[in-house]
């Protein structure tokens, strides 16, 4: 982003450097790969690269070709024997740094379907299909008895977007604790307060729906599996709407595997390009991993994303403003760090009615991994 890195992109030779040429620019340009500690670098080098993952996730010959301590990655991975992580994969400069647990296997995603969804949009929000100033009035969304509001209706697909709508209709696919904490009607203004409202995440699903004539399956099989080259997603195994007597809105819920989201967090690191393809609007990656709302931990809120705001994000961990993570229920993550070109996925067996990783577990886990 400054003028030496773009002098490095400009005097690239055309054909696809080695990985020791890789770790011989490493070594040219120095940084600090420290906790809470963002120096005059913005990008690794690894970033220069642009190595995309084929067919199979290419690996570093090992941590140390890439920068990192083999030692104290074992004990980052010492560390989740005392927690209920089931796989964690770790990705920089396109290529694995380290992964270990079931990170082939397909877990359910849980929330970080919203992230995914907010992806989705990007490319007919440019297109004209999606206008984020539509109320909900103008599109034609209501729900069951006691229905929308005139108040309500003024919500729009921003406010919704950013967990704003001020719509506070009961939802499907909530955890008792979000029903619990949900505000009563009527008790904010459309764009004026935040709250994580599954209203706002399922009736955007509607919405999507609606302005594209697309479901959101199909559309992220043909718009997001198959580009990336997702390995082990499957829609009509991994995919099914859920439905419910408390809202017509449907949740959107998916399967995924930590190598298949790391693809995802990956395109969202490279300002959403995968290989010669801009597969998500430049944009739209910069607009909706921007703060909008802070939340209950300081961080803040964008489109559907958590993002780190003024030095805030996980307990216990330090991340570079700019850092950005879908999130699930029990500890699902993908944490996207486009400053270093670095992605981490973690992932919990919620098929197992037992279990979680907290915030403040998954923040002690990221800072043994950034150690």
């Amino acid at each position: 982003t400054g003028c030496c890195s773009k002098t490095i992109i400009a005097r690239m030779p055309s054909k696809p450097i080695t990985r020791g040429q890789a770790a011989t620019l490493c070594l040219l340009v120095p940084f600090v790969f420290g906790l809470g500690q963002v120096h005059a670098i913005e990008r690794f080098p690894y970033a220069q690269t642009k190595v995309f993952p084929g067919s199979e996730w290419a690996r570093w010959p090992t941590p140390g070709a890439a920068g990192w301590s083999a030692a104290k990655l074992k004990t980052a991975r010492k560390y989740t024997t005392t927690t209920k992580t089931a796989a964690v994969l770790i990705v920089q400069g396109g290529q694995v740094v380290d992964e270990w647990g079931e990170t082939k296997r397909p877990f359910k995603c849980h929330s970080m379907r919203k992230s995914i969804l907010s992806a989705l949009y990007g490319p007919h929000v440019a297109a004209g299909k999606i206008k984020r100033t539509s109320t909900l009035g103008e599109l034609g969304i209501d729900d069951n008895a006691p229905s929308l509001t005139d108040a309500e209706k003024s919500a729009t697909v921003a406010d919704l977007l950013k967990a704003r709508s001020g719509v506070y209709h009961p939802a499907l696919y909530e955890t008792k604790g979000m029903a619990a904490r949900r505000p009563k009607r009527g008790s904010h203004v459309p764009g004026t307060f935040w709250y994580y409202n599954n209203w706002d995440f399922n009736a955007l699903g509607t919405i999507f729906k609606k302005q594209t004539g697309q479901g959101i399956y199909r559309e992220f099989e043909s718009r997001l599996a198959k580009p990336l080259g997702m390995q082990d997603f499957v829609r009509e195994k991994h995919t099914r709407y859920f439905t419910g007597a408390d809202s017509v809105h449907a949740a959107y819920p998916f399967q995924l595997s930590a190598r298949d989201l790391a693809r995802f967090g990956l395109l969202f690191a490279r300002g959403g390009r995968w290989g010669d393809s801009q597969i998500i609007p430049h944009d739209w990656v910069n607009e909706s991993t921007s703060p909008y709302s802070t939340t209950e931990r300081g961080g803040g809120y964008g489109y559907m994303w958590w993002v780190a705001a003024n030095g805030k994000f996980y307990p216990n961990v330090t991340l570079p403003d700019g850092s950005f993570a879908a999130s699930g229920y029990r500890g699902h993550k993908v944490l996207v760090i486009p400053q270093w070109d670095l992605v981490v996925v973690h992932r919990v067996n919620t098929f197992e009615k037992e279990g979680s990783v907290s915030t403040t577990e998954f923040g002690q886990l990221v800072k043994r991994i950034l150690a």
